[in-house]
Formats: C-alpha cells, sequence, structure tokens
C-alpha cells in the first residue's frame, strides 16, 4: 500500500495505479482536497480502492504510517517533511553490525515545485540520506527586519508587511489575522497601497499581496506534471523492484528550456534521526545519574552537563532551574524502568563534548542496550 501527502490532503491507495488526470474542477472550491482526488479517481479508474483523510498530518497516529510500504511526500514545508521524516526513521532499526533491518525500512519518495523548478528525491533511511542530513540544501525562509518595514520600506513586499506585521496590531490590538478571510486581506492590501504610494513604491496588488501574506509560490502545471510523473516512477521502482531507483536526488528546472539533473548526495553516518547512534550497554540496576556519569567517561562521547530525552520526554535537564528541578527525581531511578522496560531504546543528549581540545555543545543520539536482555529485532530472521 502507498500513502501520499500533501497540505491536509492524505489518502492510501490498495490497489494502485497512477496516472495524470486533471482531479479538480471549480465547483471543488472550498472542498477537501484528498476527499475531492479519492473520489475522481475511483470515478475514473476501475478496481482501484482509495481512503481519504482530511486532517493535519501529525493527528495521525503514528502505528497509522507503520501500515504503508512506501509513503509518498508532496508537502509544502520543511516543517511538515521534517515530521514525516522522523516518523518513518523512526520506525528504522539496526542489528548488532549497525546495519538497517529491512523490515523497518520504511522508503520514501519526496517530490517538491516552485514555479519551473521542482525535486523529486528518494529516501531509504538507514542506506541513503534521510530529509535531516541535506536539510541545507533549504535556502533560509526570507525575513524582514522590522526597522526596514516601519523606516526604510524598498520594496511592495516591505510595505504589504509593515501593513500585517505592524499596522494590523496597532489598529486591531488584541484581534488575530485570519489570511483566509477576505475582509481582513482587503484591508491588509489597503494600508499596503497607501504606504507604497507614500514611499513612491509601485508593485502592489491585490493578488501580490496574497502571495506574501500567505507566502504563495505560483503553480505552474507542466513543473507538476513532470515532478509527479518523476516520483510516480520512483514509487513504481521501489514497489516492484523493475530498476535502480534514482541516486537520490533528481532536480527538474524549466525556465529556459529543459534541464533535469541528478545528484547523489552523501548520507550523514551520525545523523540524528536515521543514524544508529552509539551504542552504550548498561546493567539493568544502572539509574540515570550513573548513565550520565558515563558519558563523561565514554570515549567517544566524553560528554558533560548531559540533559536526557527519550521520545520527547525530559528525562533529565540540565537547564532552566524549573525543569532541573521537575526532572532531578528520576536521577536515583533505573534507566531499564525509565526506558518503560526495553531491551534496547534511544535516546538523545545535549551538553559539552571535547572537540579538538576544546568544550562545545552538542547533541548526540545514544542507542542504550542493557546486559543480559535480549532485543527481539536481533533475534529476527534478517534473510532476504
Amino acid at each position: 500500500m502507498f500513502v501520499f501527502m500533501f497540505s491536509y490532503c492524505l489518502f492510501h491507495l490498495d490497489n494502485c495505479y497512477i496516472l495524470n488526470v486533471l482531479l479538480y474542477r471549480l465547483q471543488d472550491v472550498g472542498k477537501s482536497k484528498a476527499e475531492v482526488a479519492a473520489k475522481r479517481v475511483m470515478e475514473r479508474v476501475s478496481g482501484v480502492s482509495i481512503v481519504p483523510h482530511f486532517c493535519r498530518i501529525e493527528d495521525k497516529e503514528i502505528d497509522f504510517y507503520n501500515q504503508f510500504q512506501i509513503i509518498v511526500l508532496g508537502l509544502d514545508s520543511i516543517e511538515a517533511r521534517s515530521y514525516i521524516n522522523s516518523v518513518a526513521c523512526g520506525f528504522l532499526e539496526y542489528d548488532s553490525d549497525d546495519k538497517p533491518i529491512p523490515e523497518t525500512v520504511k522508503p520514501m519518495v519526496d517530490g517538491g515545485t516552485e514555479g519551473f523548478k521542482g525535486h523529486s528525491r528518494v529516501i531509504i533511511p538507514g542506506t541513503t540520506p534521510c530529509f535531516e542530513c541535506n536539510i541545507w540544501l533549504f535556502p533560509p525562509q526570507v525575513k524582514f527586519p522590522l526597522c526596514t518595514l516601519a523606516e526604510t520600506p524598498r520594496t511592495a513586499a516591505h510595505c504589504i508587511e509593515y501593513a500585517h506585521l505592524i499596522k494590523w496590531n496597532e489598529v486591531h490590538p488584541g484581534k488575530p489575522f485570519d489570511a483566509d478571510d477576505a475582509d481582513h486581506m482587503q484591508w491588509i492590501y489597503s494600508e499596503a497601497l497607501k504606504r507604497a504610494e507614500l514611499f513612491g513604491i509601485s508593485g502592489v496588488t491585490y493578488p501580490f499581496t496574497q502571495g506574501v501574506v500567505k507566502n504563495i509560490i505560483p503553480a505552474i502545471a507542466s513543473t507538476n506534471a513532470i515532478v509527479s510523473a518523476a516520483c510516480a516512477l520512483e514509487a513504481l521502482k521501489l514497489i516492484s523492484g523493475c530498476s535502480k531507483t534514482v541516486s537520490n536526488y533528481l532536480t527538474y528546472n524549466g525556465l529556459d528550456g529543459t534541464h533535469i539533473n541528478v545528484s547523489e548526495f552523501v548520507r550523514d553516518k551520525d545523523c540524528l534521526v536515521c543514524g544508529p547512534g552509539t551504542l552504550v550497554e548498561l546493567d539493568m540496576s544502572s539509574t540515570l545519574s550513573e548513565f550520565i556519569k558515563m558519558l563523561e567517561e565514554h570515549p567517544k562521547l566524553l560528554m558533560s552537563r548531559a540533559s536526557v530525552t527519550h521520545e520527547g520526554n525530559n528525562l533529565y535537564m540540565q537547564s532552566p532551574e524549573v525543569l532541573e528541578q521537575m526532572t532531578r527525581p528520576n536521577l536515583s531511578v533505573p534507566m531499564s524502568e525509565l526506558l518503560k522496560g526495553a531491551a534496547c531504546a534511544t535516546v538523545h543528549v545535549s551538553g559539552m563534548s571535547e572537540n579538538n581540545g576544546r568544550k562545545v555543545s552538542s547533541l548526540r543520539k545514544l542507542r542504550v542496550a542493557f546486559k543480559g536482555v535480549e532485543d527481539e529485532a536481533s533475534t529476527m530472521d534478517t534473510t532476504v
């Protein structure tokens, strides 16, 4: 089974056939994209079963994603991609030789477009770079200094953001701005237009105001078709084994002709999301305090003043003071109890570590295993 994800559009297919169809009509404006897409495809293709889900991706339980063989992404933000990447990599388990256990690998195909540009990439956790390994590929978000907006606007975007970020709160204190409210957007446009006229700046239009406030990037149908076809092809390769997948990042640029390039990026073996982490063995009776002391003496870590988290829960925090006081009682509790009796568990620690003779702040992923306790995953038959 596949699970396809878009912004507020999530659906999975059982007997899956992929084709290019025009899914949406004018009368579909305001409806759930997932529900409309599912209905339209099932009308066009006999034998296909699609279950739409109209919700945020974070609203689904983690086990929901574990039922699928492949996850195909068409998300519109770095945050959403990072979330699903962490979910898929969270299913990944390693054997005693730090090799991925095949049954736990959840491949992902990620696609995205921006105007005439687009990309398609294949992520096989534990083998290829995951999203976090190459997050540097994404440029930083454009942000305007408030002093520029307030004192020396130079572009139409400056005038729009002034109305959006400054003027709205001055005129409507305590009233949240709703980007989907037409009256709110019209007010921002009017104020931005006044600001632009005051400083002799041109280019403020209602569509441009919507684009700046809602960070809208124009969608080009041909780009979307090419990138979605590339993603569908990679998903077909993964599920059928008919050919090698792309290695591992395909970019498309249709601005000046057609340019397609494939780049092979390198996986970060120390990645905090998809990496195996450093193995640390403990006695069943070892307390959290003893574990933190061990980190100071571990030759690969040499980490002092460590804070420890497990599955998003703070086991012990060095700061701020209020969290230190709240988590201090855990110091005397055995790690086996804090990790809920698991034979092997992943924890993240942050603190100060040695780097070329200097103390630097660092974050590490650790696999904690208890001596004398067998992990079910390590005894699995991994013969293919």
